[in-house]
């Protein structure tokens, strides 16, 4: 591990809340009281369920944006504008099609003040740094995954930063190459007396931050909040294998599964109709439900959640939306951190596809959101009603979710169950 440098934070945010404008002009809070630290020589993992703010929580960091409320502070001053002691490793590689390897580096270079021979002699340096001496003149459509990251990995590495952001970095390679990825990063970091001192990380893979991280950083969400900080006092180099290891892991799985997913009924609004289902509605489709049930109909009986997530190659925390989808429409319910069918589960399983159509109906009634925009539309004109009142009506009921992203997930699971349908070009939705 690096020496301690400085007894002074590379950053802390205090006291920060966040909020975006939407496109009706209200405020969407997507982080609330935020609170935590960044320190020399350590890596820290941001973990959470889609939509409790990981990524803008880099942004903020990096100093892209400025929070609604509260201060970000680097090396103990406010932050003003952006941070010039950062980089960052995108999870989509942001690499420049039309540059080879050598220029997609040397591209940053350019603009920190550098001389060229200084310029090329860095880029030299990192490029052999990450393993990908010989490939210079490659281009990115030339390029694996896997070289493709660590060319996003060197270009953050040629400004030698003292704070290294990198958002879900390897949940776009496959798993061996990710798993090498980590290795190769760990070893970077551990270099005594060269930057980067720390690396602030998102990720939605268990194993990875167990594996990575000093300090792991548990957030919910609707909006943002810090639910927990999880010291991870294992010794490195860790092992995958070891019951230490695997210890952490479960202790993380429970952490996160006891709060995505309660085993105590939630308290349901005094607005919302007696009987009827209010959580919000995760962006699943409809084939990653079915996959999932078909899954635990084929092993009969049930099964961990940790399992499933390993044995489906899933990020246990994008596992959890699927669970939550199909426990939304009453075809599973998870005691502790199980998974099991209940019984409209198993008779939905077993039917046709006209059959699974009619029963998914069925359970969607059961929703207050598709309730009530089923019955707005018998009494419509025309038994219609324009885009933009779904709109409104799901950030009346839902104001710290994705309106976006929840009306796509209506659409797609209305059209399944032929509750309703959507014309595209007229933008409305018609029964």
């Amino acid at each position: 591990m690096p020496t301690v440098q400085s007894p002074i934070d590379l950053c802390e945010l205090k006291q920060v809340s966040h909020d975006f404008q939407l496109p009706n002009g209200k405020s969407l809070r997507v982080l609330e009281q935020i609170d935590f630290t960044v320190h020399p020589n350590e890596v820290i993992a941001l973990i959470g369920p889609s939509g409790c703010g990981k990524s803008t929580i880099l942004r903020l960091v990096a100093g892209l944006i400025h929070p609604t409320m509260g201060q970000a502070f680097i090396d103990g001053k406010e932050q003003v504008g952006v941070n010039p002691a950062i980089a960052m490793v995108f999870q989509s590689f942001a690499l420049f099609p039309w540059m080879t390897v050598r220029e997609n580096i040397l591209e940053v270079l350019k603009h920190v003040g550098k001389t060229p021979d200084e310029q090329q002699l860095r880029t030299q340096a990192v490029i052999k740094l990450v393993g990908l001496a010989g490939f210079e003149e490659a281009y990115p459509r030339e390029l694996s995954g896997g070289m493709k990251q660590r060319v996003g990995i060197a270009r953050a590495l040629a400004v030698n930063p003292e704070l290294l952001l990198m958002d879900e970095p390897f949940s776009q390679v496959d798993a061996l190459t990710a798993e090498s990825l980590r290795a190769e990063v760990l070893d970077i970091w551990a270099v005594e007396d060269q930057n980067p001192s720390s690396i602030l990380m998102v990720s939605h893979d268990i194993k990875e931050v167990a594996f990575m991280a000093d300090r792991i950083v548990i957030l919910s969400a609707n909006p943002g909040r810090i639910r927990s900080i999880v010291e991870n006092k294992l010794p490195r180099p860790r092992d995958y294998r070891s019951a230490d290891f695997l210890k952490m892991v479960d202790q993380l799985h429970g952490i996160i599964t006891g709060h995505e997913l309660p085993d105590e009924p939630v308290e349901i609004a005094a607005s919302a109709a007696p009987g009827l289902v209010t959580d919000p509605l995760p962006s699943v489709t409809i084939g990653e439900t079915n996959g999932l049930l078909e899954y635990l109909d084929a092993r009969s009986g049930p099964q961990l959640l940790s399992r499933i997530a390993e044995e489906s190659r899933r990020p246990f925390v994008e596992l959890i939306n699927v669970v939550k989808a199909a426990e939304i429409l009453d075809f599973i319910d998870t005691p502790k951190q199980l998974v099991v069918l209940t019984p409209i589960g198993i008779k939905y399983v077993k039917a046709n596809e006209p059959e699974r159509k009619a029963i998914w109906r069925t359970q969607l009634l059961n929703h207050r959101l598709f309730s009530d925009l089923y019955n707005a539309l018998q009494r419509a004109p025309d038994h219609e009603l324009d885009q933009d009142f779904i709109h409104e009506m799901t950030i009346l009921q839902y104001p710290y979710e994705s309106y976006e992203s929840m009306f796509k997930t209506v659409i797609g699971w209305a059209r399944y169950g032929e509750l309703f349908s959507y014309d595209e070009l007229r933008k409305v939705v018609t029964v």
